[in-house]
């Protein structure tokens, strides 16, 4: 990668940024005139996160563009040429809950669970099941670009064992399980395992990009959701044999 093109895509990154803050900062200052009249180090303070926010989501972005999004495919096109391929499934296992356990999102999530719950819900064990829920689901992920498995055939059925677990979960882990199918779609994910799913899909012969490179974040914004709930099941059932 050339330095121009380095610093071209740094100047699209920084506008891109620019446009997505600009709006909520605006809002505030309309608000901030017009009703708000906070402190002028209110606001100083704020424009100084706002700055912070830009720098940071611009480095972040960049990283992106530059180290995680090539690096990814390039592993995802490696691993779609061997020869034993089934062996993508127990790879895509370890780097899912890999992955899941450095996101940091996650590690906030359980940190508030163990804080809301007094201790009785303990960070590590959430931690440690929303991660092999998400390893689960990255292997499925892997079985369904080798084997070109249709997304419908593990979404739909995935959806529907929620429901019904709905009327039998702890309701204490209801919400948590939810939240935690938001939080595992986090920046790692997004940038390393979709690069490394879309890498794996270019190098089989008769796989489409489109069509089975893309719908692992899917999976993974599920396998949270299924693993917590179950958690809440397991609980449920011990407290009543334990009553």
């Amino acid at each position: 990668m050339s330095e121009t093109t380095v610093i071209s895509g740094f100047v699209d990154t920084l506008l891109s940024v620019v446009k997505a803050l600009l709006p909520l900062l605006s809002l505030f200052l309309i608000f901030q005139f017009l009703f708000l009249k906070l402190p002028r180090h209110y606001v100083f303070n704020l424009l100084k996160g706002t700055l912070l926010a830009v720098v940071g989501l611009l480095l972040f972005l960049e990283g992106v563009r530059i180290g995680f999004l090539p690096a990814g495919h390039a592993i995802g096109e490696m691993l779609g040429n061997i020869t034993w391929r089934w062996l993508l499934i127990p790879f895509g296992f370890f780097i899912g809950f890999l992955t899941t356990w450095t996101e940091p999102a996650v590690r906030i999530l359980c940190d508030q669970v163990e804080k809301a719950s007094a201790g009785a819900i303990r960070k590590s064990v959430v931690l440690s099941v929303i991660c092999a829920g998400v390893a689960l689901f990255v292997g499925l992920g892997m079985a369904k670009i080798i084997y070109g498995i249709p997304l419908l055939y593990i979404v739909v059925p995935g959806y529907i064992i929620v429901l019904v677990m709905l009327w039998f979960s702890d309701r204490q882990f209801l919400s948590v399980a939810f939240d935690a199918g938001g939080v595992a779609t986090g920046p790692m994910a997004v940038t390393f395992l979709m690069a490394i799913a879309i890498g794996v899909s270019s190098a089989i012969e008769g796989r489409d990009l489109v069509i089975h490179g893309f719908g692992l974040i899917a999976l993974i914004a599920l396998a949270p959701i299924l693993s917590v709930m179950a958690m809440g099941l397991v609980v449920r059932i011990r407290i009543r044999y334990r009553g």
